[in-house]
């Protein structure tokens, strides 16, 4: 493989991040779709949502199950739980693909079949063969490997097979996350790398806050338009390196679970955009 391997960095990220100006209002600033959790694993609704107004978004539309909704709910309830327009998905965190994702339901046939860029995430992954609207994935390695098996190759190399054979940007979660776009017919790819500040991330739930951080970062950057899967790569990448901001601000008093994570994300993203006007 051929492909230079960069580092995204904080001023990468600062390019991505959209502020929003005196003219938007809640419908202009991207309205982000959400299917996640389940009766089994609410939670993961709460950790993503929460991850989601903390980026930076208009509106978000929660259309999962009745019980994580109503964690939502008393957790963010900012949160719209009535269908309607929205500009990208989120679908999958704290879902089981054979009996929690149903192609038939109204949302998830929307975030498959629709144009709108959808963020698909844990049993969301299962789901993925639906899914034609322009699509990022966000498995780690277990899951990576039941879609694409490795096959010795090196993780660089993977990411690039998988994407290419999915045709959707890969995040292939870990101490050091890669993102890839399928190659293009006149070659190249994106292809790059981030690092995390801290390996105090290796806990459960975080994965939850990763998507919720992608999906916004999508969702504020297709407000009547649809972004090509470059694009969505270097927000991907830009969601990974918020990610790591928030979890090196939650651990400065020491080690943090998930919805700690979750509630810095909106310093990490100043800090960040600040960073990057210098």
């Amino acid at each position: 493989m051929t492909e230079q391997i960069q580092e995204w960095g904080a001023a990468d990220a600062a390019r991505q991040i959209r502020v929003p100006g005196p003219e938007d209002n809640k419908y202009t600033h991207g309205v982000l779709g959400v299917v996640t959790g389940s009766e089994k694993y609410p939670g993961a609704a709460v950790l993503g949502v929460e991850a989601v107004h903390r980026t930076g978004i208009g509106m978000v539309r929660f259309l999962g199950e009745k019980a994580p909704a109503d964690l939502v709910l008393a957790c963010r309830p900012e949160t719209v739980t009535v269908s309607g327009a929205v500009d990208a998905w989120l679908v999958g965190s704290g879902m089981e693909s054979t009996q929690d994702l149903n192609p038939e339901l109204p949302a998830i046939a929307h975030a498959a079949l629709g144009l709108q860029p959808v963020v698909v995430d844990a049993g969301g992954l299962g789901f993925l063969n639906h899914v034609s609207a322009p699509a990022i994935i966000t498995p780690h390695e277990g899951e990576l490997e039941r879609l694409v098996p490795r096959n010795g190759a090196t993780r660089e190399e993977w990411v690039a097979t998988a994407a290419d054979q999915l045709d959707v940007v890969v995040v292939l979660k870990g101490h050091e996350t890669l993102v890839s776009t399928p190659e293009e017919p006149t070659g190249g790819r994106i292809l790059v790398k981030v690092t995390s500040p801290t390996s105090w991330l290796a806990t459960a739930g975080t994965g939850d806050v990763l998507a919720g951080i992608i999906a916004a970062l999508v969702a504020t950057h297709s407000v009547k338009r649809v972004p090509s899967l470059q694009e969505l790569a270097e927000l991907a990448a830009t969601g990974v390196f918020l990610h790591g901001k928030a979890a090196e601000l939650a651990g400065e008093v020491g080690p943090f679970p998930a919805l700690d994570v979750a509630e810095a994300v909106g310093r990490g993203v100043s800090l960040v955009i600040s960073a990057g006007k210098h």
